[in-house]
């Protein structure tokens, strides 16, 4: 099930245009490397965990060797991996060297096992994560109330404006 919480976001095209409501993802737990491995190696009783661990680890290693020799690497149901450079411009074509190069990007595309997650997911709607936050905060402290204007640095009128959809 993916939780998500909503937040209103201006379109940045059109700063005259009212802010809309959008969904955020929230994250329901960080899984490590080693937990991810443990539930690979639980899913399939063949491969212990030192085996899982050391494939995707030298998948990892041979995939950059391979991605910074300048190939795209398809990995199957899992998907496809390439670079993109970004760059500041040069005034001409000889002027421009390596130097203007600022940064290597990874480009994924994902795979057939993750095509249409949509139709797939579950969706929960939940606080979003500072509202969380402050009510366990105040609930350890024996408070009975939390100000969710407050928190997120609004006014009772503000508040009003999102609800309603106005400026």
């Amino acid at each position: 099930m993916i939780n998500y919480s909503v937040y209103l976001h201006a379109n940045p095209m059109d700063e005259t245009a009212s802010p809309k409501a959008y969904a955020k993802a929230q994250v329901s737990e960080v899984m490590s490397f080693p937990k991810f491995v443990k539930h690979i190696a639980d899913h399939n009783g063949v491969y212990t965990r030192g085996t899982v661990k050391g494939v995707i680890s030298d998948m990892c290693e041979c995939l950059v060797e391979m991605l910074l020799e300048g190939k795209k690497v398809q990995l199957g149901e899992l998907g496809n991996f390439w670079i993109s450079l970004n760059s500041t411009g040069a005034d001409s074509l000889t002027k421009f060297t390596a130097q203007n190069i600022t940064a290597v990007n990874l480009v994924f595309t994902p795979g057939e096992d993750f095509e249409n997650l949509r139709s797939k997911a579950t969706f929960n709607p939940v606080s979003s994560r500072i509202v969380q936050a402050a009510t366990l905060k105040a609930e350890k402290s024996g408070e009975g109330t939390v100000d969710l204007n407050a928190i997120k640095g609004k006014t009772p009128a503000d508040n009003n404006r999102d609800a309603e959809g106005q400026d």
